[in-house]
């Protein structure tokens, strides 16, 4: 993974009124995209057993990534790698904390693919101004939409956080 680690990343956390168990069924629970991503416009399970989890996002625009996982620790997240299928892929890990007064954190931090290939001096300034604002944006909507589902019992509404130029 250390390929993917070099890249610069973008990381954003919400916390949740539950126990970090609860947060987990809701993160490891098969298609659970359907019900809680702002910008999913169909999740199918690939392979989903104890050894193997792989699934396909289609996105509201059509954008069609396979999530390949690499780790999976029960009850903390996991890793996995985010892409086309054959493309190039970006690296994300999803990690629970427990926080005081039962409640916890989920954090996702995503190594993207986009502009990995320059060096990091030349690449600095367009993911600070381009890429680091507009995936911040996707990520709090991703964030939001699990706290949504967590307090309303029902499926996000697509784009209920405001429309992504990448997504949409």
């Amino acid at each position: 993974m250390e390929e993917f680690t070099k890249r610069l990343s973008v990381s954003q956390s919400m916390e949740f009124d539950c126990e970090s168990d609860e947060v987990w069924r809701m993160i490891s629970e098969p298609g659970n995209l359907n019900h809680t991503h702002p910008f999913c416009k169909s999740n199918e399970v690939i392979r989903w057993d104890k050894e193997n989890h792989s699934d396909r996002l289609v996105y509201l625009n059509e954008l069609n990534y396979i999530r390949n996982f690499i780790t999976w620790d029960e009850g903390l997240g996991y890793s996995l790698l985010i892409g086309e299928e054959g493309g190039p892929q970006s690296y994300v890990v999803w990690e629970i904390n427990s926080v005081k007064g039962g409640r916890s954190e989920l954090r996702i931090t995503v190594y993207p693919y986009v502009l990995a290939r320059l060096p990091i001096y030349i690449g600095y300034l367009p993911h600070a101004i381009w890429l680091r604002p507009r995936l911040k944006k996707y990520l709090r909507s991703v964030l939001s939409g699990y706290q949504y589902y967590l307090k309303n019992g029902k499926t996000t509404p697509r784009n209920h956080f405001g429309r992504h130029p990448w997504f949409s």
